[in-house]
């Protein structure tokens, strides 16, 4: 067994790249994940791999759209509105179908906002973002140990299927410092010698990254190509923590740090002696909506609790498909409900 280290997020996410095989970073600082590009500019030198500080998160995008686009493991970090200049880029690469990490570690908004933890990206990192019918595979931890566990599945997953996938922790994962494990894993190899841009030499032809059709038969064709591969997605990479649902009078649901809020608030009703279940969802996109369909019939509350006005809530409402009246609280701005504060919510809503 490896020994525990105690380590912040943002730094447990630079080791993590680092593990994963990533050996190129492009990014621009802001908080509240500055400490991921810091760390990387002073670590990946040391294995031989590239860091460059671009002049802007549209520069660094589209420097990630050159690099996945010769099959290299690539990834860049930013927060919210740093995020949201990206999504052009983010588009792009999608559409051409390019492998890649994008960490957000989210703050509030809208606009600037505060550099306090929030949630409110849901719909930007669910929903594509950018232009087009594309989507992103969204990852949401809720430790550092499982941001250090899904850096790493993200990576195979953006090579599998040949697309940019998200991870979005937030302001507070990324300042918070837990012990963590780092284990050995296999990374795996894919070939991407029939798609990557990675010089000819004579002996093949050229491989174009392109994400322009005018021919508008031809820009179908690609979509319906792009459709089957989210369709495949959707089949295969579901992920869900589900907890105690099948007897439960009160299921919360929520994701990332707020769920463990919410399993402290879960055992303040415990002691007062009801039965409590909790549903998180760990990709936010494909939504596990199967996870949704275990909640016992006789649930009296399901209650989604986010650090926004409510996003994710309406993904659970289809999941559920009014089966179960679905409830939502939400602080903004960068204010974190207390668990007290939560169970009082719910305390409310069982006795209603």
């Amino acid at each position: 067994m490896s020994e525990k280290i105690l380590i912040k997020g943002n730094e447990a996410i630079g080791a993590a790249l680092i593990a994963a095989g990533c050996k190129t970073y492009f990014g621009y600082p802001i908080t509240p994940q500055s400490e991921v590009p810091e760390y990387l500019a002073r670590e990946l030198p040391k294995i031989g791999g590239t860091f460059l500080q671009a002049e802007s998160e549209v520069a660094a995008i589209n420097m990630i759209y050159g690099c996945a686009g010769t099959g290299t493991r690539v990834a860049t970090s930013s927060s919210s509105p740093g995020v949201s200049l990206m999504q052009e880029g983010i588009s792009y690469i999608a559409a051409c179908e390019l492998p890649c990490m994008i960490i957000n570690m989210m703050r509030g908004g809208p606009g600037l906002g505060s550099i306090q933890p929030s949630q409110t990206d849901y719909f930007q990192s669910t929903r594509g973002g950018g232009n087009g019918d594309y989507r992103t595979l969204c990852l949401a931890p809720a430790s550092i140990q499982e941001m250090v566990d899904l850096v790493h599945l993200g990576f195979e997953l953006a090579d599998q299927y040949r697309t940019p996938v998200v991870l979005c922790g937030d302001g507070m994962l990324g300042q918070m410092m837990e012990p963590i494990e780092f284990t050995e894993k296999e990374n795996k190899e894919f070939d991407h010698s029939d798609w990557a841009a990675t010089g000819t030499k004579g002996k093949r032809e050229p491989h174009i990254i392109n994400s322009l059709y005018l021919s508008p038969d031809e820009l179908e064709a690609h979509n319906k190509k792009l459709i089957k591969k989210y369709e495949a997605i959707t089949a295969n990479e579901k992920r869900a923590e589900v907890v105690d649902v099948e007897d439960a009078d009160i299921v919360f649901t929520a994701f990332g740090t707020t769920s463990r809020i919410c399993k402290s608030a879960g055992e303040l009703l415990k002691a007062k002696g009801y039965k409590v279940g909790h549903i998180r969802p760990i990709t936010l996109w494909p939504f596990p909506d199967g996870a949704y369909h275990k909640i016992n019939d006789n649930v009296k509350v399901i209650l989604d609790v986010e650090l926004n006005q409510g996003q994710m809530v309406e993904d659970v409402r289809l999941a559920v498909n009014g089966k179960h009246p679905v409830h939502f609280y939400g602080r903004q701005g960068g204010m974190i409900p207390t668990a007290e504060e939560i169970a009082d919510v719910a305390l409310e809503l069982l006795e209603a």
